[in-house]
């Protein structure tokens, strides 16, 4: 993920145009509630990068870029369970629960890192091309998508035999892949030249490629697989776009606060959160799969950039590595607030 400087946070609750309609004006809401702030093993004040809950262990995995370790949290007792080393320049991580291993990307070394989820120890690694950033897994074809953002390239993977099989080479930096398990397709953003890829997993080829409209940057994406939607975080510009994956074209733009980075979206709750750079986490709602609006841009301390959710319980887990500007090393874990509960 890349790193940006800061401006100020857009603080107003706005409401964006879905499918070129305009809504209406409403109360700001809340989002989330900190419940609960974990230390974290590592030196303070160094970067954090992506993190993610695997639902069938309830663990989290949470990637210490500036410590070159994997923090692993059980998300049952909020207490960290083991710290994985020897992943100098950990970016991505990404879960392969059916064939028991963590796939993790590597910057410093340019490499792969395979985790046995039993062990939890790197069993192997795997040469790749230039500072391999974001993961997918596409389950049915047992293949990771890794996004060498420098090398302008989507490596390809065999997670059965853990060997490299294919580079997909851009014209653009690449940003987050995802896997669409509806589409049965992988999606990745092209930031250099605001485009949306989308690459054919049985054949490993480019199938197409589509602009993004107004959004520019678009580095991070997140799915609603169910209704045929992507969220992508536009970095240049600080819009949060819906892309249309039937239509292949943008629906809707809703402002960001600065620094936008990671996207997530709670399905169960309808909600899109970007985690920004400048200190907030934007929230929008999904009230229909045409019409969006923004919530609020939830404070968090700055430099917080990646996010991850638990999708059966909403809770919304941010390392820290600020806090009231002094150097840190936590985990902040957010709950869901939702009008029943706010009632």
């Amino acid at each position: 993920m890349r790193r940006f400087g800061v401006a100020g946070i857009a603080l107003a609750a706005v409401v964006a145009m879905g499918a070129g309609k305009q809504g209406s004006a409403r109360p700001v809401e809340h989002t989330l509630r900190l419940v609960k702030t974990i230390d974290l093993p590592g030196p303070a004040g160094k970067r954090f990068d992506y993190l993610i809950v695997d639902l069938e262990s309830h663990l989290l995995f949470s990637s210490h870029l500036g410590a070159g370790v994997i923090n692993v949290i059980d998300t049952r007792t909020d207490r960290v369970i083991k710290t994985i080393p020897d992943t100098p320049g950990v970016e991505g991580v990404m879960p392969a629960p059916d064939l028991d291993k963590l796939y993790a990307s590597d910057w410093f070394e340019n490499k792969i890192a395979v985790v046995d989820l039993h062990t939890l120890r790197v069993i192997k690694k795997i040469l790749t091309a230039a500072k391999p950033d974001g993961i997918a897994y596409a389950a049915p074809f047992h293949k990771i998508y890794v996004s060498d953002e420098r090398g302008r390239v989507e490596a390809v993977i065999d997670a059965r035999r853990d060997v490299q099989i294919k580079m997909i080479h851009f014209p653009s930096e690449t940003g987050m892949p995802q896997y669409d398990p509806v589409a049965r397709k992988v999606y990745v953003n092209l930031e250099d030249t605001n485009r949306f890829a989308v690459i054919d997993p049985a054949t490993d080829t480019v199938a197409a490629e589509y602009l993004v409209g107004r959004c520019q940057g678009n580095h991070g994406m997140a799915l609603d697989p169910e209704h045929h939607r992507a969220f992508l975080s536009c970095e240049e510009n600080h819009l949060m776009t819906v892309f249309d994956l039937d239509r292949h074209v943008p629906i809707a733009y809703l402002p960001e606060a600065r620094g936008a980075d990671v996207v997530q979206f709670d399905a169960g709750l309808g909600r899109i959160y970007v985690a920004c750079y400048s200190g907030a986490i934007s929230a929008f709602r999904e009230e229909t799969p045409d019409r969006y609006r923004k919530i609020e841009d939830f404070p968090v301390p700055y430099a917080v950039h990646s996010i991850a959710i638990d999708p059966a319980t909403h809770r919304v887990y941010a390392p820290e590595q600020q806090l009231d500007g002094k150097p840190a090393s936590k985990l902040a874990i957010y709950e869901a607030v939702t009008a029943a509960a706010s009632d």
